[in-house]
């Protein structure tokens, strides 16, 4: 999927141009065309098939960013839409304010409960848009009928990136109309766009970062996207054709007024060979590579701890500082373990596919190397036949929460009154040494966990709370109804409590005890934690071989687990 973005841009201009040569070939006078031209007319609209506009939400639903790709300029009654959906699965306040997202970073298991990745929304144009045909149902007067067009969304960092396509019109399988493009192909490249205002603004990409650096958005915008088609996506290229902002450009946009973004009138150098992820004439006084294998967790666990649903993710990450154009390959013990590959596009996947090694010449600087799903080794099937491929089951969790959430009247409930309706809630978090991790074998001394954090929603009939903790720190959100308690370093030795009253709004006297609350009241918890030199898989590295350079590098590989969406529900 990742390797198609940097080509598809041309080869989808380059098609949209032959069709509509051939229809104007088509229709000459020595022609009579048929009844049915579906094949041709696919041809026509195959490019109005991509992205017609992008936009950019703030936390609040605020517009940031609100680019359109073709004649077409895509109403923001689509944002309407979309905000409505997606106000369902927020709090009561129909918003999320930006305590909230400090709180929650970048995961979206709160905000996203009612949304579809993909959404089918109504079609209205821009009144004076006379070319208004270029996308949804149109009539022969160039005016929207209308129809509807596909909404595209992720959220990272708390925006929310939007992606308005039109339907693919003259589909045979669809009824006359569909989506002519791979919505994962869409869906990768909003992750990209986040990405690169990651690598530009720093982590996290959130609504000040973007306010901060419009102009260089604007930018990258205009380099990564030609026409509605993904063009160049690659960093390396950016980096060369974008300057990014720096202290001195914004002291200089201060002062002159201008923009701080430094274009650069040269032609990036990786654009003219078979390589674009890679510089030309990269030089490192020490040669080394790093390489990190991550993989995540993602569970439902029960309030007594015991694991409901689990499954098992991996990616890897490196940061390369070789000079010249080396050509790396790289082994591991046991590639049986790895399913549904994606790949960086220096990655060779032919030479993957016949005998499982990752050949690539790396990008200069951090990337990701490849994603993958990690399988049961002994209980999935094979490549050549037999049972399917299993998911790699996570029996015991190295961390357990368990929360004590009650409602009732508590003697005043904090409030000093004897008939307040209250709550009261307390958590516990141990280590647990016995679990179904692998350890790596530099690893000395007692289990740590690290970057332990618990996120507490609360429901909407809460009005506040009052919370203390033994271990850590605890930042509450009034508006939001969210908590973060922040404990940090965990080991088999340190037992943090959290304890606490809530106080209920009026009219909550029907609330008695956790069994009248109904369901999707009281959210899971979502646990956030990192163990180094520890995996669930047993994968690792067997071998990394540099050719095509004379030098030897420095190579260091390490484990990582952490989690990835891990609930615990209360």
């Amino acid at each position: 999927m990742i390797p198609k973005i940097t080509f598809l841009g041309l080869f989808g201009a380059f098609w949209g141009f032959w069709g509509v040569f051939s229809d104007n070939r088509l229709g000459s006078k020595s022609y009579k065309p048929k009844p049915t031209t579906n094949r041709r007319r696919s041809k026509q609209t195959l490019l109005l098939a991509m992205i017609q506009s992008l936009f950019i939400l703030s936390p609040t639903g605020e517009v940031l960013i609100e680019r359109h790709f073709r004649s077409t300029v895509t109403s923001r009654t689509v944002c309407d839409h979309f905000w409505t959906k997606a106000s369902e699965g927020l709090n009561h306040h129909g918003g999320v304010s930006t305590a909230s997202t400090a709180i929650l970073g970048s995961n979206p298991f709160m905000l996203y409960d009612s949304v579809p990745p993909v959404m089918e929304v109504p079609d209205i144009a821009v009144e004076g848009d006379s070319n208004a045909n270029n996308g949804g149902n149109i009539n022969n007067n160039g005016s929207s009928s209308g129809g509807t067009i596909y909404l595209f969304s992720i959220l990272r960092d708390g925006l929310s990136y939007l992606a308005a396509c039109p339907p693919c019109i003259g589909n045979p399988n669809s009824g006359g109309q569909g989506l002519g493009i791979s919505p994962l192909l869409i869906t990768e490249f909003l992750h990209k766009i986040a990405d690169t205002f990651v690598i530009y603004f720093g982590d996290p990409a959130d609504e000040s970062a973007v306010k901060d650096n419009f102009s260089t958005a604007y930018q990258l915008l205009e380099e990564m996207v030609d026409y509605g088609w993904p063009l160049t996506t690659e960093p390396n290229a950016l980096t060369d054709l974008i300057r990014p902002p720096t202290v001195m450009a914004k002291i200089q946009q201060a002062m002159t007024g201008g923009s701080s973004t430094i274009l650069s009138e040269a032609l990036p150098t990786g654009t003219v060979s078979n390589m674009p992820w890679r510089k030309a004439g990269v030089t490192h006084p020490n040669n080394e590579i790093y390489i990190d294998i991550v993989e995540e967790i993602d569970a439902i666990l029960s309030p007594s701890g015991s694991v409901i649903s689990s499954d098992v993710s991996g990616s890897i990450q490196a940061q390369s500082n070789l000079s010249g154009v080396p050509d790396l390959i790289l082994t591991f013990n046991d590639a049986t373990l790895i399913d549904d590959c994606s790949f960086h596009p220096c990655v060779r996947y032919a030479r993957f596919e016949k005998d499982k090694v990752v050949s690539f010449v790396p990008p200069d600087g951090p990337f990701e190397l490849m994603r993958f799903r990690v399988r049961d080794g002994g209980g999935g099937g094979n490549n050549g036949g037999g049972r399917p491929h299993n998911n790699l089951p996570v029996g015991n969790m190295p961390i357990q929460v368990v929360p004590r959430i009650s409602y009732g009247k508590f003697g005043g409930g904090g409030s000093g009154k004897e008939d307040d309706v209250a709550g009261r809630i307390s958590l516990s978090v141990t280590a647990r040494s016995i679990s179904s991790l692998i350890y790596s074998a530099s690893r000395k001394g007692p289990l740590v966990i690290e970057d332990v954090a618990v996120v507490i929603p609360f429901p909407k009939f809460v009005r506040t709370a009052n919370l203390n903790a033994t271990v850590g720190q605890i930042i509450y959100d009034e508006a939001g109804k969210i908590a973060k308690w922040v404990i940090g370093k965990l080991d088999e030795k340190t037992r943090p409590q959290l304890n606490g009253t809530m106080l209920l709004e009026d009219g909550s006297e029907e609330i008695m005890s956790p069994l009248s609350i109904t369901d999707g009241e009281q959210p899971p918890l979502l646990v956030t934690w990192k163990i180094l030199l520890a995996s669930v898989s047993g994968l690792n590295i067997s071998g990394l071989s540099v050719t095509g350079e004379h030098y030897k590098p420095y190579k260091g590989v390490r484990n990582i687990t952490k989690s990835g969406t891990f609930q615990v529900r209360c």
